[in-house]
């Protein structure tokens, strides 16, 4: 019988992913025989130099974009055995999206984003949901800008409207790509605090992108990318350690580094 991600306590996971671009001698292999999990309940850090193969191994895992060699589950549902319908179902329902650049709908207010992913699914909230919800806003300190449009909201709190929207419907995960990229130092700080603290008080499974080893001390565990492949699997690390861990990795000329 096959171990499912659940036996094995993962949100989701992949087994010998490779993706490949071009062909002939200009072949790019973004991924090459990539194996890992997403443990539940846990805040993940995805790092590595540009070209590293990060951005293609979160799109892969979200679903969004189509391994050429291997396999991707989101619990124990096998995504690279789903049609694109399929696909865009389990998205909107079983995973959130924060993003650097917020992508709020410009046309709707603060609220209207947060519930746009049950208007996506023809759906209202049901009473737990709504509960879920309105604690969320409380937590997030939205009560007071739920009325207001994107371009009402400072770079902060349109970030905390997209982590509400990706935290309404309790998804198995929620993908964060360089989620502090576009926000000052302060702010940043404050969203990634309220990404630990979702997945430290609420359970939530969080996977993280990011080339910021301040952001990435944030995180539970970070997996270091290289060329394709992951060179190091740590646990919760300085900003200092990660630093200088991506340093030494960049002197030592690409040469594989030991996982610890």
């Amino acid at each position: 019988m096959e171990i499912t991600s659940t036996d094995l306590g993962l949100a989701a996971r992949v087994q010998q992913l490779t993706k490949t671009y071009g062909a002939g001698e200009s072949t790019v292999r973004a991924l090459d025989g990539v194996s890992v999990g997403i443990r539940r309940g846990e805040f993940t850090a995805i790092m590595g130099p540009s070209g590293s193969g990060k951005s293609t191994l979160m799109h892969i895992m979200a679903g969004l974009d189509a391994p050429t060699a291997g396999r991707a589950w989101i619990g124990d549902t096998d995504i690279t055995a789903l049609s694109d319908l399929e696909l865009t179902i389990l998205r909107r329902r079983r995973v959130g999206f924060v993003f650097q650049a917020f992508n709020l709908v410009p046309t709707l207010d603060a609220l209207g984003n947060i519930l746009l992913p049950f208007d996506l699914d023809g759906r209202r909230p049901t009473a737990l949901e709504k509960a879920r919800i309105d604690g969320l806003i409380d937590t997030l300190g939205l009560g007071s800008r739920l009325g207001h449009r994107p371009h009402q909201l400072s770079g902060g709190q349109q970030q905390r409207v997209a982590i509400a929207r990706a935290l309404a419907t309790a998804p198995d995960l929620v993908f964060a790509d360089e989620p502090t990229g576009n926000l000052d130092s302060r702010s940043g700080r404050e969203v990634l605090g309220l990404l630990a603290s979702a997945s430290r008080d609420h359970g939530q499974s969080i996977a993280m992108v990011t080339h910021d080893p301040v952001a990435a001390s944030h995180a539970d565990r970070v997996l270091f990318l290289g060329d394709g492949c992951i060179v190091a699997d740590k646990p919760r690390q300085s900003a200092e350690e990660i630093s200088a861990y991506m340093l030494a990795t960049e002197l030592s000329a690409g040469e594989p580094a030991v996982a610890s």
